[in-house]
């Protein structure tokens, strides 16, 4: 009882040297949200405040005080963020780089996406045996039998170089095949740099050179820049030069030219075209307009199973127009694909084929319809390996 009575005696004289301080505290606290100044109170005030006061809670994630500094009881330290603000070197090159726009690709393959959806017309039995000797060399040996044509046996090879430039190319890449009849179709494609590739293709029919061509490619960081040069004679002063040039206005926006100047004896003239290709979510449109006629085309893929694409042409020099619709239909659990086109010729095709896994064997049907000339092909195929 005495000592209650006692410590009950000392408190009101404490009491006066509390408040100043406490208010003190709160005010700088409201006005500085910072703590140090809190800390200047008398020694005999931090005694009663810590026999008066339970013990501080722990304080929160990301609240952990900075070294040096001492947290009043009862308070916690606002979090302070990890992040470190980047310099304005580093800003500036995160926003160039998300500001860049992509390589358009090659020219030539601005309408090959809506060509992919249409069916190849395949006549009389055909067989392809495929076979790999290495990892880098493979031949391949096929065998045709037509009834309105040749019938045929052709022997090709594949050879594929050690220089990996991407996570399914590698170069240098050659490429052969050579019919019964001695005529031989080759080509060489190399990745000369990271930007630029090159290639190089000749035909010979028997013993006697048809054609030959090569062309440089040059891919800038938004542009893509080819030349290719077709059977050049000196002498005769004949050739064919094709510049081609696509470059991309935004991320989804290409646009492009070509020119074709060609010259033999009594002969020379040049042909101009301009290409726009604009690239949706699912979907790709793609024009081309010229002296020698327009080349429409639109792809549209639906889902994962359904592709559609329309085809029109132009051509000035034939005074012809047609419209062609094309679909592909992709059945993954039964390894099934089929392909089917209509054009306003009124011709009708489609090709069906069926991979029997794990056989290392697929198997194609092909027909095609002309009902104008009321003619019409079928074709079956087997693909081993």
């Amino acid at each position: 009882m005495r000592e209650n009575k006692e410590n009950h005696n000392k408190f009101p004289l404490m009491f006066p040297q509390l408040v100043p301080a406490v208010c003190y505290c709160v005010i700088n606290q409201l006005l500085t949200q910072s703590f140090p100044l809190c800390l200047c109170v008398s020694v005999r005030m931090g005694s009663v405040l810590a026999a008066s006061s339970p013990n501080p809670p722990p304080p929160a994630s990301g609240g952990t005080p900075a070294p040096g500094l001492t947290v009043p009881p009862g308070f916690g330290m606002p979090p302070v963020s990890a992040v470190i603000p980047q310099t304005g070197e580093a800003s500036a090159q995160q926003q160039e780089s998300e500001n860049a726009l992509p390589n358009p690709g090659a020219f030539d393959e601005c309408h090959r996406k809506c060509k992919e959806v249409f069916p190849l017309q395949m006549e009389g039995v055909k067989l392809v045996v495929n076979k790999g000797l290495s990892n880098h060399f493979q031949v391949i040996h096929t065998v045709l039998l037509s009834t309105t044509g040749d019938s045929l046996y052709r022997f090709g090879a594949t050879y594929v170089g050690s220089k990996q430039t991407g996570p399914a190319e590698s170069f240098p890449v050659m490429v052969g095949d050579m019919d019964n009849s001695g005529s031989l179709n080759a080509q060489i494609i190399h990745q000369i740099t990271n930007r630029i590739r090159s290639k190089v293709a000749f035909q010979t029919q028997q013993q006697k050179f048809v054609n030959w061509q090569g062309d440089a490619e040059f891919r800038g960081e938004d542009f893509t820049a080819t030349v290719t040069l077709g059977n050049p004679d000196v002498l005769v002063g004949s050739g064919i030069v094709v510049a081609h040039y696509l470059q991309s206005i935004t991320p989804a926006l290409a646009l492009g030219g070509e020119l074709v100047y060609h010259r033999r004896p009594g002969e020379e003239g040049s042909v101009m075209s301009l290409v726009g290709r604009y690239t949706g979510n699912n979907y790709i449109a793609t024009l081309t307009l010229g002296s020698a006629g327009a080349h429409a085309s639109y792809y549209h893929k639906a889902n994962d199973q359904l592709q559609v694409g329309v085809e029109f042409e132009a051509s000035a020099r034939m005074q012809d127009t047609s419209v062609s619709f094309g679909y592909q239909l992709d059945v993954p659990k039964a390894n099934l694909q089929f392909k089917g086109s209509i054009d306003s010729n009124w011709i009708v095709g489609a090709t069906l084929e069926k991979k029997l896994l794990p056989l290392p064997l697929s198997l194609a049907l092909s027909g095609f319809l002309n009902h104008r000339k009321n003619k019409f092909q079928c074709g079956f195929g087997v693909t081993i390996g």
